[in-house]
């Protein structure tokens, strides 16, 4: 089977997560859709799994992600301490999953500010799986034509806001984001107290994002 790789981005929130706060914790649009994990010879379609010669050429049209955009190489599904399950990218970062968005058919509605702030999880197309089936990834073509990974047809993300691999300070961000657990669902073990709301988006120039509150940003 041919698998495909991914970017991963994850995010965080600024609010307490009480005794859920994962350790380091500091208190402090429309797409086309496309299944990843498809056998060699099947062709990527969505809507229509049976219009498989058509839909083989849309694929071999994409062009590759330009050489600056960070990729996701691996998912990796797994338990960790207070939150459960979780996906994580090649290094660590913890994903996220957005209720504005669409999982049929997939679709992201996360682009612009939001896009600083909660970057997608980008991929080339072969990415490792650990701990997720590869029924459940696949990828959407967003705006600007790259393509970004899905879990249970769920577009995923990471956030700016996490400062270090294995934080979730995005979960609960606006009462739109949380983490995602390897079947694409919304992770709600550990939510915070309160709505959170997200950082702002970085400065030109700047990689991270300012300290969340009062920030007012509500993706």
């Amino acid at each position: 089977m041919a698998q495909m790789k991914r970017t991963v981005i994850v995010a965080s929130a600024m609010v307490a997560l009480t005794a859920c706060a994962p350790a380091g914790y500091d208190g402090a649009n429309s797409s086309a859709a496309e299944p990843v994990a498809v056998a060699a010879a099947e062709p990527t379609a969505a809507v229509e799994p049976e219009a498989s010669a058509s839909a083989e050429a849309p694929a071999a049209e994409q062009a590759p992600p330009p050489a600056d955009v960070r990729l996701t190489d691996e998912l990796v599904g797994k338990k960790v301490a207070r939150m459960g399950n979780v996906v994580t990218d090649q290094d660590g970062w913890i994903l996220y999953r957005f209720d504005k968005d669409s999982d049929d058919p997939p679709s992201s509605n996360c682009v612009d500010k939001c896009a600083q702030v909660w970057p997608p999880a980008l991929t080339d197309g072969n990415p490792q799986l650990e701990g997720v089936s590869d029924d459940k990834v696949g990828t959407v073509t967003r705006q600007d034509g790259t393509r970004q990974i899905t879990i249970g047809g769920w577009p995923v993300y990471r956030y700016i806001g996490d400062k270090k691999p294995g934080q979730w300070k995005g979960q609960g961000v606006g009462g739109t984001w949380f983490v995602v657990d390897p079947n694409g669902k919304k992770n709600l073990t550990c939510l915070p107290t309160g709505t959170p709301k997200a950082v702002a988006p970085p400065a030109a120039g700047d990689s991270g994002g300012a300290d969340a509150g009062g920030s007012g940003y509500s993706y």
